[in-house]
């Protein structure tokens, strides 16, 4: 049983894969709320599956990009499940979860982005093929920098509608299709190591200066 979550968003989203398809599938009702929200999911994603911890087979998780804090949570909880139940853990930029979501079921055709909530009035972006292969990106940048007539899946587009006049589904990265794409290695699966694009917010203080 494979079990799949993302916190690159502001809405954590966990799912669970039997192998064949997904068998639960859950998603946070409040955001912002990562460190509160993800354990109680997993644990209720698992008792509606009927199983336990020791059942679970692999670990996947989004990378992002996406915020410094919610990517931290979700991270740090993959790797530290995978170590406790000696179980791999697969990382994969929530971008292209999206991009395949977005393809087979088919809401976008030809070329397309992938541009999500970046905040600080900007996005992240990523360009793919017909088929969901990632052309180009990710990156971070505003909306009238990264501006394209192009079908544009993900959040990026209903916030910012002037940039991003196409918009085609869906709006927010799933779990499920976090599993999918793992399962049936859809995209490029990468260590569990965060996509954050630029430097957080906190940041250590610099060296002192002298009194004089």
């Amino acid at each position: 049983m494979l079990l799949a979550f993302d916190t690159a968003t502001p809405f954590v989203t966990v799912a669970l894969h039997d192998g064949e398809d997904v068998v639960v599938e859950l998603t946070s009702d409040r955001p912002m709320k990562h460190g509160e929200q993800l354990a109680p999911l997993i644990a209720q994603a698992l008792e509606r599956a009927g199983i336990v911890r020791q059942d679970l087979t692999a670990i996947a998780v989004g990378v992002g990009p996406g915020p410094f804090t919610g990517l931290r949570v979700g991270l740090v909880t993959a790797r530290t499940l995978a170590f406790v139940l000696e179980i791999p853990v697969y990382g994969v930029c929530t971008l292209d979860v999206l991009a395949v979501e977005a393809v087979d079921t088919r809401t976008v055709s030809g070329e397309f982005v992938v541009a999500t909530d970046a905040r600080r009035k900007e996005v992240y972006l990523a360009r793919y093929d017909e088929d969901g292969a990632r052309l180009e990106g990710p990156l971070v940048d505003k909306p009238a920098v990264l501006a394209t007539d192009r079908p544009v899946v993900g959040e990026g587009a209903t916030l910012y509608p002037e940039a991003f006049p196409h918009a085609a589904g869906p709006a927010r990265p799933s779990a499920g299709w976090l599993a999918r794409v793992v399962t049936e290695e859809r995209a490029e699966l990468c260590d569990p190591e965060p996509l954050y694009l630029r430097r957080p917010d906190a940041v250590a203080p610099g060296k002192p200066k002298p009194v004089t």
